[in-house]
């Protein structure tokens, strides 16, 4: 099992003005969708589709990660649109989606992450060791490190957005069954 090891700073604003100035060079950018299909404290398993948007080629993977913070195992693999399709279909979940940015500051590979659903903006830099991630200095526009803090893991933001989702159902739900208490037919 491949490990990830990666530090997420929390980012006030999306640096384009850093981009402007060709301080920071995109790489790539790239729209993502992911789903989880099983979440506990230690382990997740989920599926995305990935378009990158230079090119508009589509990809599917499914990822099972073990552990939390700095530090995690990771399997991820590719699966056909087809399968993707099952999977979101049997799950009938809400999709976090977001916009990454990868691009370079000096040597070091950035990921900037820019949600929809929530108004968050995550840089991540992966290392190929614990050591390399503990002593990487991070510049001062990267914002608070936020590897351990849980809040804003992926898996937090889409269980959040998932509870969202279901109350906005259940409110719906509710409006259409006053309007069919009440004689009406419940159209609106």
């Amino acid at each position: 099992m491949a490990l990830e090891i990666e530090r997420k700073f929390l980012l006030g604003e999306f640096p384009g003005t850093l981009i402007g100035s060709g301080k920071l060079l995109v790489q790539s950018e790239q729209r993502i969708e992911q789903t989880y299909l099983a979440i506990d404290e230690k382990q997740e398993l989920r599926v995305r589709r990935i378009t990158d948007l230079a090119s508009g080629r589509v990809e599917y993977t499914h990822t099972f990660k073990n552990g939390n913070g700095l530090s995690r195992e990771e399997i991820e693999y590719s699966i056909s649109e087809s399968i993707y399709g099952q999977v979101i279909g049997a799950f009938r979940a809400v999709p976090l989606s977001k916009t990454r940015v990868t691009a370079l500051w000096g040597e070091t590979v950035i990921e900037i992450d820019s949600y929809d659903q929530v108004e968050l903006i995550v840089a991540e830099v992966e290392f190929g060791s614990v050591e390399e991630a503990r002593l990487f200095a991070a510049p001062e526009w990267f914002g608070a490190d936020i590897s351990d803090n849980r809040q804003y893991s992926n898996k937090t933001v889409w269980r959040e957005l998932q509870k969202q989702s279901q109350s906005s159902d259940a409110e719906a739900a509710n409006k259409g069954n006053s309007i069919n208490a009440a004689g009406g037919n419940g159209h609106v």
